[in-house]
């Protein structure tokens, strides 16, 4: 282990915990955050203009919404660095409007071979603390959203897979304008980046962090972009860049581990089975394991079942109380049951029994908190214990929807804010190891989510697909932040489906999580006016900063509407 001086962990401690709250605060919204596309034309949203302005390129030129979602993950990998980009990984749902058919991609990060059980413990055995162990090589898993695009285009596809490189090189050969995000995200690591002079080299000025409306161009990026662009998906594991990739995680100055190019060579994106349940007669679909999102998602809905809390509405402080309530009974099994499928039993279909989701739902009092919030028993689980993983508020989300009707709702993500804060080729490296639990075993028993070679750490991305009644698809959406995204998109479809709102004031509904034995509600929201209301119910409620950058499509039946976050600086725009 690399000795961090003392002055690091403090400095790095305090940019953390407020960059967690700064990557997803609010901030005035722009003048678009909707946009309105007639039948036969396309829409795409991100949470960042100039990502979906290259969506829409794509589309225009007659992309598939595969080919514009691609376009918009190469481009947040240059202008929303803090939050995404090829250095990580993402999860991936297609609705393929021939078909009807749903499939869903698996591109999470993999921990590499040299990766063990104790990755995450320190000398004393015992769990590092969270800000030694995200900076550096430890926290790395070989990054799959190149696999995962080579899979997309592959299957749904229509411009040459260069054409879809073409907005991404521009924006990091010609550079860009740093947006109010980027430049609060850079301010808040500057005590950390005295250690990683590579992401100085590009982010930094003379005088230190650059500023709204400093231009960042990264001719590093542009070049790899180009190699891949024209040699295909192994030019970025193979050869001179997935050398300097393994080598920026094992020569890393900070934490390195052995990453080698039978790491990269391993890797694979997997196509998975959707995961997907009745809510109200819609059918709602997500991401399988080694994503948590729509099991949970899936869950909370299913436990509020029973209750009208559409008649309720946004402004009874019960509604609240009651998705409280589901969500932490949920989150409860989450941590108990849930990790990669491919190393551990998860009893999906136990956690979405109706029975089984019945008989928690029955665990909910209507008038009092129940407080004490512990994992069942489902249908098919192995005896677990519950043991709870780090995840940082990041990530990010966008969706297209291509003329003809094909769907597109992805999450991307390096984790925490700018992932590891190590760079290779000009782009900033995971550090989504750290979504393992670090504490490979409680009370005798293993953890599902420990560290393996080879693993994928459990992640709450929750990418979405709604359909009607008739199995028609009527909605996508995902979100960013950490543990919260799983909130973010059940908020979002309680606002669709129980309220009756338009996507978009759905997505402006407040924030709700937990921690700490209390409710977390949004401030300057009705709901952090109800805080007083919420408590009485018998849980203590604290008001905090719990911004979002949602983004989603909306079905109105004349065309599709996309819709942006209004905390963020997203917008949606048409073909």
């Amino acid at each position: 282990m690399s000795f961090i001086p003392r002055t690091f962990v403090a400095a790095a401690a305090l940019a953390l915990s407020s960059l967690s709250i700064a990557c997803n605060a609010q901030s005035a919204p722009p003048a678009e955050t909707s946009a309105t596309a007639p039948l036969g034309k396309g829409v795409v949203s991100s949470a960042d203009p100039r990502a979906t302005a290259a969506g829409q390129e794509i589309l225009r030129k007659g992309g598939s919404a595969a080919d514009a979602a691609m376009a918009m993950m190469l481009a947040l990998t240059v202008v929303e660095p803090q939050s995404s980009g090829i250095g990580g990984g993402g999860l991936l749902l297609h609705h393929d409007a021939a078909t009807g058919t749903l499939a869903t991609i698996d591109g999470r990060e993999m921990a590499p071979a040299s990766a063990s059980e104790k990755l995450l413990l320190g000398a004393d055995g015992k769990p590092l603390p969270f800000i030694e162990a995200f900076q550096g090589g430890r926290s790395v898993g070989v990054p799959g959203n190149i696999r995962l695009m080579a899979m997309a285009h592959q299957k749904w596809g229509k411009l040459p897979w260069a054409d879809l490189f073409g907005p991404a090189i521009r924006l990091a050969e010609e550079g860009f304008v740093v947006n109010d995000a980027l430049a609060r995200a850079l301010a808040r690591l500057a005590p950390i980046w005295a250690r990683f002079p590579d992401a100085r080299a590009i982010y930094w000025n003379a005088t230190g962090p650059k500023k709204v409306g400093d231009r960042v161009t990264n001719p590093a990026l542009a070049e790899l972009l180009r190699a891949v662009a024209t040699n295909g998906p192994d030019a970025f594991y193979t050869g001179k860049h997935g050398q300097a990739l393994a080598d920026a995680v094992s020569k890393a100055s900070v934490n390195p581990v052995p990453m080698t190019m039978a790491d990269l060579a391993a890797y694979k994106a997997k196509e998975r089975p959707p995961v997907c349940s009745r809510y109200r007669g819609y059918k709602v679909c997500g991401m399988g394991p080694p994503s948590s999102g729509a099991t949970t998602v899936q869950q909370i809905l299913g436990m509020l079942e029973p209750h009208d809390i559409g008649a309720l509405g946004p402004n009874d402080a019960k509604t609240w109380h009651l998705i409280g309530e589901a969500m932490q009974l949920a989150y409860a099994d989450r941590e108990s049951y849930l990790g990669d499928a491919d190393f551990v039993s998860v009893p999906v279909n136990g956690l979405l029994d109706p029975a089984y989701v019945k008989s928690r739902a029955a665990l909910i009092d209507p008038d009092k908190a129940l407080n004490t919030y512990e994992a069942g028993t489902p249908p098919g689980s192995e005896p677990r214990t519950a043991a709870l993983s780090s995840e940082v508020a990041g990530t990010t989300h966008f969706v297209a929807v291509d003329g003809a009707g094909n769907i597109v709702s992805m999450t991307s993500t390096v984790e925490g804010p700018f992932g590891s804060q190590l760079i290779a080729n000009g782009y900033f490296l995971n550090n989504e190891l750290t979504d393992f639990t670090f504490a490979p075993e409680k009370n005798g028993k293993k953890v599902a989510n420990r560290v393996q070679p080879g693993k994928r750490p459990l992640s709450s991305m929750s990418p979405h697909i709604v359909y009607d009644a008739q199995d028609r698809p009527v909605l996508a959406v995902g979100s960013a932040g950490g543990k919260r995204i799983i909130m973010h998109v059940t908020k979002a479809l309680i606002g669709v489906i129980d309220f009756k709102l338009p996507a978009g004031e759905a997505l402006a509904l407040p924030n709700i999580y937990f921690g700490n034995g209390s409710l977390i509600v949004e401030g300057k929201t009705p709901l952090g006016g109800m805080n007083e209301a919420l408590a009485a119910f018998g849980q203590p409620v604290v008001v905090d900063e719990l911004g979002s950058k949602l983004n989603a499509a909306e079905f109105t039946g004349k065309g599709w509407t996309g819709y942006a976050d209004p905390r963020s600086p997203g917008v949606a725009l048409a073909e």
